[in-house]
């Protein structure tokens, strides 16, 4: 039988009380405001995530994810990538990546610590910006962020999944390059608007049974 849900820290962000649980060895769950937002033992979207992002990726590829969470779709996206690989992680909370150094390191095999990885804190949509305005080309971007495209997201200002937030991923993407995103459902409506801003799309609904998310890849023509 397993224990009870332990706290282990909790931290007060501006989209509420952040908490970190545990219950088993390997039994987390990332909470804000007594919702579940992660759970240790269901990664298989996340994992996936970046197993299709990256995998096939050239040398040197710069990557960069938007959500740290607790580091699975970043543990493998450093399994799929070579030695030179280089990836920016943009998290908006300090305390997530100190819970990933601390608590959750042994589940990612300590993924911060990685020398290909840097981590910005910070929004990832700033980031994003940054990298389309200077036209400093990434090979990847990888959004797994606590809310995917969902009905109710704004079609032109939503600050990722907009239709303006998407046109700046294209523009930062090298030709060939991929934006990838993680969502809780099947959202058309987003994909159409990838297509519209130039993107090839495609979704998977990894795993067999059970509560399956998405994962969406809009690739930029070459």
């Amino acid at each position: 039988m397993s224990r009870a849900w332990q706290t282990l820290d909790r931290w007060a962000s501006p989209d509420g009380l952040l908490e970190l649980r545990q219950r088993d060895r390997e039994d987390f769950l990332i909470c804000i405001d007594g919702r579940v937002l992660m759970n240790s033992r269901a990664s298989r979207s996340e994992e996936e995530l970046g197993v299709r992002a990256c995998t096939g990726l050239g040398a040197g590829a710069r990557i960069l994810v938007g959500g740290l969470g607790m580091g699975f779709t970043l543990r493998s996206i450093l399994d799929a990538v070579g030695p030179d690989a280089r990836i920016i992680v943009s998290e908006l909370y300090p305390v997530v990546a100190e819970w990933c150094r601390g608590p959750l390191s042994d589940l990612t095999k300590g993924c911060l610590d990685d020398p290909r990885v840097s981590l910005e804190i910070g929004n990832v949509a700033d980031v994003i910006r940054r990298f389309a305005e200077d036209r400093e080309s990434l090979d990847a971007v990888v959004l797994d962020l606590f809310e995917g495209p969902h009905a109710r997201t704004d079609a032109e200002n939503d600050s990722f999944y907009g239709r303006a937030a998407i046109g700046r991923s294209h523009r930062a993407l090298a030709p060939g390059g991929v934006l990838a995103v993680w969502a809780e459902g099947r959202e058309t409506r987003f994909q159409a608007r990838l297509r519209h801003q130039g993107f090839v799309v495609e979704s998977h609904r990894p795993g067999r049974g059970g509560f399956r998310h998405w994962i969406v890849l809009g690739r930029k023509p070459i």
